[in-house]
């Protein structure tokens, strides 16, 4: 079976585009580059990308210095002066902590760890560069633009012993740890199948984020914001509304689905997928390149997920919630916590294991981000794995990826999970090679 590795765009441009920007910044052991936090040492942390999401967790962490003191904000940077001013004033910094290009705030000795909340297509360039700097890294999800770039990532993280946490917030959703809970104790038998959606609706369509009158090449730099992306004249659409075109984001996939898949994953212990296929269109929203529905079907050794989704009916957000079938038993998400249903052939299994004849176990309702936020901090002075580490952001960027290829191909992609490769083709389906004979036969008159 023919393999496809690693495209020349996938490696090469990362490196000449992104670890050559960052190559200033590189210490010469990253591994014990930075300083020993102690249990009441404040870690010092930098922002680069400030954009809403970045903001949002400037915010978050600024808020935390201020109540607990455990933690600083102690430089931001952005390509684009508007932004970078209104995170600036947000941390009250001074000017001098702002910085243009983010190799600067890598090179800085008393930064313990980043916060890179970049387009998409920024994200592997800058997380490899930081963590050869030796910083700990919260990482916005998608995990990377593609998934040889999460590949490498996953491997630097293990090299340079950093944390990383993929900002994925849903994986501190606490209903996906009582479902993980459930499916250990083998309540619902083998999982089967699971599905799951990310629906919006709206007049003008998704990702149309107002265009600032101020977003002109005088103050936004353009050619850092393309980076490795290919060659494109200045276009304040594709700046602000990047998640719309192919250069910058997988749409529906790298945006939604990575955090609809991402707590399945944590629930059902999935691993890497063996083959994805991908459906949908733009059937509304004409102003894009990424569809405004898709699916994807994504295939393991023994399950598989469904992940449908539209960004022009949101209806399916109330008659499609997370669910995992189990061949005993169900899994459903519900609000306040997860209800567990058993298939009517194992109910007496079932209710003597758990003594109910079903099972609402709640959830007492949380600020998933302010978690997820903890639980980063907590492991950059533990040096335990956060929640979402860099090795199960490779699995589910590994599935998101090939969907948004399958799609773009119109192929089906396969994947070979013990030699984590791309095959050039789907093999053929094995034979079924069972005995027939997987129950207890009822006794006959």
């Amino acid at each position: 079976m023919a393999e496809r590795g690693p495209s020349r765009r996938d490696f090469l441009g990362t490196a000449a585009a992104g670890l050559a920007v960052g190559a200033a910044a590189r210490p010469a052991s990253a591994a014990s580059a930075n300083r020993v936090i102690g249990a009441n040492d404040r870690i010092n942390v930098g922002f680069i990308g400030v954009g809403g999401r970045g903001r949002g967790h400037v915010r978050r962490v600024y808020a935390r210095s201020q109540e607990q003191a455990d933690v600083h904000v102690v430089a931001v940077c952005d390509i684009y002066s508007k932004r970078k001013e209104a995170a600036r004033e947000m941390a009250k910094l001074a000017r001098k902590e702002l910085h243009h290009e983010y190799a600067e705030v890598l090179a800085r000795k008393d930064v313990d760890a980043v916060y890179i909340s970049s387009p998409d297509h920024w994200h592997g360039p800058m997380t490899l560069a930081a963590l050869d700097a030796g910083k700990d890294v919260y990482l916005e999800k998608p995990m990377t633009y593609t998934l040889h770039e999460a590949q490498e990532v996953a491997k630097r993280v293990r090299v340079h012993k950093r944390v990383l946490q993929i900002g994925s917030q849903h994986l501190s959703d606490q209903r996906y740890h009582r479902a993980r809970e459930v499916i250990q104790k083998g309540w619902i038998g083998q999982p089967l199948w699971t599905q799951n959606t990310y629906s919006r609706n709206s007049l003008h369509g998704e990702w149309n984020y107002t265009i600032d009158d101020e977003g002109t090449p005088e103050n936004i730099d353009w050619n850092l914001f393309v980076g490795p992306a290919p060659d494109r004249e200045f276009n304040a659409d594709r700046y602000f509304r990047w998640r719309k075109y192919w250069d910058y984001s997988g749409g529906v996939a790298t945006d939604l689905f990575y955090h609809r898949l991402a707590p399945l994953e944590f629930a059902i212990g999935m691993g890497f997928p063996t083959r994805v296929t991908a459906n949908g269109g733009i059937y509304v929203h004409k102003d894009r390149e990424v569809p405004d529905t898709y699916s994807t079907n994504i295939e393991y050794e023994d399950h598989y997920a469904l992940m449908s989704a539209s960004m022009a009916s949101a209806a399916a957000n109330q008659w499609m919630p997370p669910v995992i079938y189990g061949h005993e038993g169900t899994i459903q998400f519900v609000p306040g916590g997860i209800a567990i249903l058993p298939e009517h052939q194992f109910r007496k299994k079932f209710e003597a294991a758990a003594g109910a004849p079903d099972l609402l176990i709640p959830v007492e309702r949380q600020s998933i981000d302010d978690e997820h936020t903890t639980n980063f901090l907590d492991c950059v002075r533990s040096r335990k794995d956060p929640v979402f580490d860099a090795d199960m952001g490779y699995q589910v960027m590994t599935a998101i990826d090939l969907g948004v290829q399958s799609y773009r191909q119109n192929r089906v992609m396969a994947f070979d999970p013990r030699r984590e490769l791309v095959l050039d083709e789907a093999p053929a389906r094995a034979a079924y090679e069972g005995s027939g004979k997987n129950y207890e036969e009822p006794p006959r008159r």
